[in-house]
């Protein structure tokens, strides 16, 4: 897996993708950015919100449970020194379908953040305190 990252000016950059897809990284205007797009950290928390995501929706999918949506919100407490490290994050999901049984749900997000899900993994071997909850939608 590779991917570049090229500096455009200011504190933004253009990051690529070794599959070809491009998104703008930039910092807040007080750092010399220009908010043009999310900050390094974030980009964090959106890859591992939506590593976890693939592997709940691929589970539940391999069990044939009705599964309309899925969201995760990702929340994160950072170290206040530097380096300012991620301390604890927690994964929130909202799954909805028609007829989702809790047990599925809940063994595919247990799944995920123990066996599968490398972004999550290796965050929690890094030292970061991982927790996840969720809820179910009828849809």
């Amino acid at each position: 897996m590779k991917a570049s990252v090229k500096w455009t000016d200011g504190r933004q950059f253009v990051a690529e993708s070794g599959s070809g897809h491009s998104v703008v990284i930039d910092g807040p205007p007080d750092h010399g950015g220009r908010n043009t797009g999310p900050r390094p950290m974030e980009m964090l928390l959106m890859g591992l919100g939506a590593c976890t995501s693939f592997d709940v929706l691929e589970i539940l999918e391999k069990s044939r449970a009705p599964v309309s949506d899925c969201v995760a919100a990702v929340e994160a407490e950072r170290a206040d020194g530097v380096p300012s490290v991620f301390t604890k994050i927690h994964v929130h999901f909202t799954v909805s379908g028609s007829g989702l049984k809790e047990k599925q749900v809940q063994r595919a997000i247990e799944l995920s953040a123990e066996k599968y899900c490398s972004a999550s993994i290796m965050l929690a071997q890094g030292g970061v305190e991982m927790t996840h909850s969720y809820e179910i939608v009828e849809a």
